[in-house]
């Protein structure tokens, strides 16, 4: 693998020395695991994990109307945050297809971070600086001088707890605060992708390396492992976490893939987007995103069709074979006939028809 081209987190050189499996994740030099995707995703689910997530994009948006453009800009509700809350929102064009999903920080009513999705970094900025036209707000992009770690798993904060200050089990899920570790600045939020208790800890680039190794020596009792995105996906899936570019994207409006709960069409200010999922909700959405479970034997992966009387109706965006589950699951855009938990399709792969069944909510829930 050519690696000259790639963009590198701060962390790269520390994936190598560990012995990570790296590679070209969307133009990034990433490690896809370390020993096992199987083992670490159990070390997540059972103790914790350390993920480096530092290729994730951050955007500062300031100045006096910062929640009147984040009002408009995304279709969550920004204005219902309370200082040091975080928010899971996205970005609609304005035939109400996804343009990316995100969080927000609310830091006050002048200020907030909002956190991008990796390949959209570029993408995104531009977006939002047009759209901030009008609004007196200014909007820094602080990717390059973020990092970002994420500590995951039921083990988390006891790590976390011995090199911070003390109280990190009074910050609420979706809450954050600032913090200071060995002098350095680290915003700490009791968020994650993994469907498990943890945090997610943001701090300047060049520091990156210094917290990451304090994690690894603070967990070393209870066998914290480093993990890539192999285990980072297998985990997100089980908690039916979206996947921006698969799961969701341009072509995809938000009703369609079951964000309607983070779509607020109530909410008094327009948004881009809304009229289309206005008009979408009243006419009614005609496929749905779902979760799927396989009766038979086998992985349907990424872009395997979904059929029924022997033809396509629609198609597989994520799927895998869950360590925790022990059995093969997945996400598909079908017909809405075909949406309802309990109903069944088939799903072709390779040159064998597989039965599937609708399963809600989530594959795997944290007790």
């Amino acid at each position: 693998m050519t690696t000259d081209n790639l963009r590198r987190t701060p962390l790269a050189d520390a994936h190598v020395a560990l012995g990570g499996k790296m590679v070209d994740f969307g133009g990034w030099y990433m490690p896809v695991q370390y020993t096992s995707l199987v083992e670490e995703h159990q070390a997540v689910r059972e103790r914790a994990g350390l993920f480096d997530v530092s290729h994730m994009g951050e955007v500062r948006v300031r100045g006096k109307e910062t929640l009147a453009f984040l009002s408009y800009l995304t279709v969550n509700d920004p204005t219902k945050l309370e200082d040091g809350q975080a928010q899971y929102t996205a970005m609609a064009t304005k035939e109400g297809t996804v343009v990316d999903d995100l969080l927000i920080y609310r830091f006050s009513q002048d200020e907030c971070l909002l956190v991008i999705n990796a390949a959209n970094q570029e993408k995104d900025f531009q977006w939002m600086k047009h759209h901030a036209k009008g609004f007196d707000v200014q909007l820094t992009d602080e990717s390059d001088a973020t990092g970002q770690i994420a500590i995951q798993g039921p083990k988390a904060l006891k790590i976390l707890q011995k090199i911070a200050a003390p109280g990190l089990s009074n910050i609420e899920y979706y809450r954050f605060r600032n913090e200071v570790i060995d002098g350095v600045p680290v915003l700490v939020s009791r968020t994650g992708y993994t469907g498990e208790d943890g945090f997610e800890c943001y701090l300047p680039a060049e520091h990156t390396g210094d917290l990451w190794s304090k994690l690894l020596e603070a967990g070393k009792e209870v066998n914290l492992l480093p993990c890539g995105l192999g285990a980072r996906d297998t985990l997100r899936l089980e908690a039916r976490m979206h996947l921006y570019g698969q799961d969701m994207d341009e072509t995809t409006t938000l009703l369609e893939a079951n964000l309607g709960w983070i779509t607020k069409l109530k909410k008094d200010q327009d948004f881009l987007g809304k009229a289309a999922l206005l008009q979408q909700r009243d006419s009614g959405v005609t496929r749905k995103l779902v979760g799927f479970e396989l009766e038979d034997r086998g992985i349907a992966r990424h872009g395997y069709p979904v059929e029924e009387a022997g033809e396509e109706v629609g198609h597989v965006t994520s799927g895998t074979h869950s360590p925790t589950l022990k059995k093969s699951i997945g996400l598909a855009y079908v017909p809405l006939s075909l949406s309802k938990p309990g109903n069944t399709f088939q799903i072709r792969i390779r040159n064998k028809l597989v039965s599937a069944v609708v399963v809600k909510g989530p594959f795997y829930q944290r007790s």
